[in-house]
């Protein structure tokens, strides 16, 4: 919060109380004085001009009358104005005491006050029998009523919600804005009845949820909360505050607009979590990341025509992690896209003397579809690894599209352009899979691998793969399913017509060393060791070696 300048501090305000009440003191004892020599001087002069007895000293004492009048009226002015002086320090004292342990835009106590406020009732809780509830509530599209609505509408929303939080909570509630859009609560309850403390949060959820009336214009949005309890192993208010920030990320991630308690479980993810940031933030450079090949396969004629790019760590002391032990945390703190251009170009500069018909697909995550350089960045690489763009295939999920469908068809054109084709990942998964293939310019379907791998146990998987299969052959796009992991599933999948696959019926993702021999034994390296000549060994390959 920025310091107002007009305001004085409580310290200011106080060291000038004391320097104005003296002077208070003094300036009424001036005013006092001089009254009483007025009434000394006034009575004599007027003493003489009654009894007739004019003197010399008349006119010295007329003058002095007068001055003595006038230092009355000075003593007397200056007096009430150092009274309203000190009443203005006081008020704005007031006002400086209140700015230091409220919020000026919703009234709700500031985080610094809160923490005195909810020890307190902690102590008085235990007298009782009885243990606090702490909540932190986070608005979940706050940001996007800004940018769609201006800073104005979002600070009345913030008054309103903050209505809303206080008219869900018992009386004797305390509620805090701890910043930004968010806010905490804390109560007393009885801890037998926690379901009391549910009820709360629920009526808390709902009403934030209903439309508020802005402006003349409907504002919507939810909020995510973060529940926990000052018994259950909890050592002051901030260890309370944090527990509590942690469920509301859980209630975040568990699909927002809810309300979630927080458990022992979320912290040691969350510290597993923060490992793996740091971790990654000294291994992306270090270069313990490295691209995995998973062949393509035409699933009629048998022939390699490409492979699918996995990113694979390479740990020094835990081994190999797979993605989805990093990929969640990468796209979280922003590290996805140095991943992401780490892997291509390490993958792009290992596949430029292979057979230039096979094709590599890489994935974008949908963090990286924000990005409107995304393209540039593509191109940058290949330009510098003199990789041909016709070899390239962009893998771009549904659900990227259905968040950033205007971006994500500017960087499309933009990858088009250059000769990169591009498909369609995860299809059928979407809300929209029709309109994204009138949309956007797509190269290839890539059929969800929840489908195939049921495919020979669920009618309606086998239904939808059929469909799909049907519609890329009318729109002349060519169809790969993904997940193939057994002869049977790719027996079936051979029944419905021309189509390429992938899954580890055809092999495991394969570190470089492997993907080499593969390719020198099928003649498909245009330069180095050919067929029956490489001859590497597991200790030239540590990546093979880790990976068992």
């Amino acid at each position: 919060m920025r310091e107002r300048k007009d305001v004085p501090s409580i310290a200011e305000s106080a060291d000038t109380e004391k320097l104005e009440h003296p002077r208070a003191f003094v300036s009424a004892t001036i005013a006092l004085l001089s009254i009483l020599m007025f009434a000394g001087i006034g009575g004599e002069v007027i003493a003489s001009i009654i009894a007739g007895t004019a003197s010399d000293r008349d006119p010295v004492l007329a003058v002095a009358l007068i001055l003595n009048i006038a230092l009355i009226l000075i003593g007397w002015r200056h007096h009430n104005e150092v009274t309203v002086q000190i009443q203005n320090h006081k008020e704005a004292t007031k006002q400086a005491r209140s700015l230091a342990l409220r919020d000026p835009l919703t009234g709700f106590l500031n985080r610094r006050s809160l923490t005195g406020e909810v020890d307190a009732m902690i102590k008085t809780a235990a007298t009782r029998n009885r243990v606090v509830a702490m909540f932190v509530i986070d608005l979940d599209s706050f940001k996007y009523v800004n940018d769609l609505n201006g800073h104005h509408v979002g600070d009345v929303l913030l008054r309103e919600v903050g209505k809303r939080i206080m008219s869900a909570l018992p009386g004797s509630a305390l509620g805090a804005r701890l910043g930004g859009d968010e806010f905490a609560a804390a109560f007393q309850f009885d801890p037998s009845n926690p379901a009391a403390v549910d009820a709360v949060a629920d009526e808390l959820v709902e009403r934030i949820s209903l439309p508020f009336d802005i402006e003349k214009q409907s504002v919507q949005t939810s909020a995510s909360v973060g529940i926990t309890r000052s018994d259950h192993d909890c050592n002051g208010v901030e260890t309370l505050l944090r527990r509590a920030d942690i469920a509301m990320y859980a209630a975040k991630h568990q699909g927002k607009n809810r309300a979630v308690w927080f458990d022992g479980s979320m912290e040691r993810m969350l510290e597993e979590r923060n490992r793996v940031e740091q971790g990654m933030r000294r291994g992306i450079p270090a270069g313990e990341f490295a691209p995995y090949y998973e062949q393509q396969i035409d699933l009629l004629t048998g022939k390699l025509h490409g492979f699918e790019v996995l990113a694979r760590w390479e740990h020094p002391t835990r081994g190999l992690i797979m993605p989805e032990d990093f990929i969640p945390v990468a796209e979280e703190c922003g590290l996805i896209s140095e991943l992401s251009e780490y892997v291509m170009r390490k993958a792009f500069t290992e596949a430029r003397d292979w057979d230039q018909g096979l094709t590599l697909s890489v994935n974008i995550s949908p963090a990286q579809l924000k990005d409107p350089w995304l393209a540039q960045k593509i191109i940058k690489l290949l330009t510098e690894t003199n990789f041909p763009a016709s070899r390239l295939e962009i893998e771009i999920t549904e659900t990227a599209l259905f968040d950033n469908l205007g971006i994500a068809q500017s960087i499309i054109s933009s990858l088009k352009n250059q000769g990169i084709r591009i498909a369609l990942d995860d299809f059928g998964t979407g809300y929209s899979s029709l309109a994204h293939l009138r949309a956007l310019p797509f190269d290839r379907i890539k059929i969800d691998r929840s489908f195939v791998t049921s495919i020979n146990d669920d009618n309606e998987s086998a239904a939808i793969v059929d469909a799909i299969t049907r519609l890329g052959s009318s729109l002349g796009l060519p169809v790969t399913a993904e997940g193939i992991e057994t002869a049977q599933i790719a027996t079936s999948l051979k029944d419905l017509g021309s189509m390429a696959g992938q899954g580890w019926h055809y092999g495991k993702p394969m570190a470089i060393g492997q993907t080499r021999r593969l390719l020198a034994d099928k003649d498909m390296l245009t330069s180095g060791p050919k067929k029956g000549v490489e001859k590497e060994t597991l200790d030239d390959m540590p990546s093979l070696r880790r990976s068992g």
